[in-house]
């Protein structure tokens, strides 16, 4: 496990489109959300300790923001062939298990990743109305074994501000979690 900080993206940057298969295999793609008040874009996969340990509020996140007009997605890169439990097979499984209520994305080639310059699990991607990017920092200040509360505070307040139509605040501390597995 090394641990690996979210890349530095530039606020205001653009929400990438993309088009991948959902854990039913049908096709999801940022326009399918057209109209939202805000897109949640978060990078995650099934077998990293750091997304296991903040599973059960990335359920609550889906579950309390969908409603509030916020297109949620989960997307996992990660080399399904030297990571067989970060599968589609895998991620149906994980989806039912930790009942998310958003599209759980395979992106088999890493294209989307990379373009949203995704670095690791889980890696959160907050973009507003005009899917500009608003916010790219942590769940919160919980990390396994450190005896913080998982509460989702920092990307809650992130959500909450942007439905309130106030301005996010610019300090934002990246995630951390780690590396997506990458393709050699």
């Amino acid at each position: 496990m090394v641990l690996t900080p979210s890349t530095t993206v530039k606020l205001g940057t653009p929400a990438p489109e993309f088009s991948l298969l959902d854990t039913e295999g049908e096709k999801v793609s940022l326009a399918d959300f057209q109209g939202a008040s805000a897109y949640l874009v978060m990078f995650i996969c099934n077998h990293c300790p750091y997304v296991k340990h903040v599973a059960a509020e990335l359920t609550r996140l889906g579950e309390d923001y969908q409603d509030r007009d916020v297109a949620v997605v989960a997307i996992n890169a990660n080399d399904a062939e030297n990571y067989p439990d970060d599968s589609p097979e895998r991620m149906k499984e994980e989806k039912v298990a930790r009942s998310y209520t958003f599209p759980y994305l395979f992106d088999q080639t890493q294209e989307v990743a990379k373009a949203y310059q995704a670095a690791c699990t889980p890696d959160f991607f907050l973009f507003d109305f005009n899917r500009r990017l608003i916010y790219h920092g942590q769940l919160d200040d919980s990390r396994p074994g450190n005896g913080v509360p998982v509460t989702g505070r920092d990307l809650r307040a992130a959500l909450d501000a942007t439905l309130a139509g106030k301005p996010v605040a610019p300090d934002q501390k990246p995630s951390m979690g780690c590396n997506i597995k990458w393709k050699k």
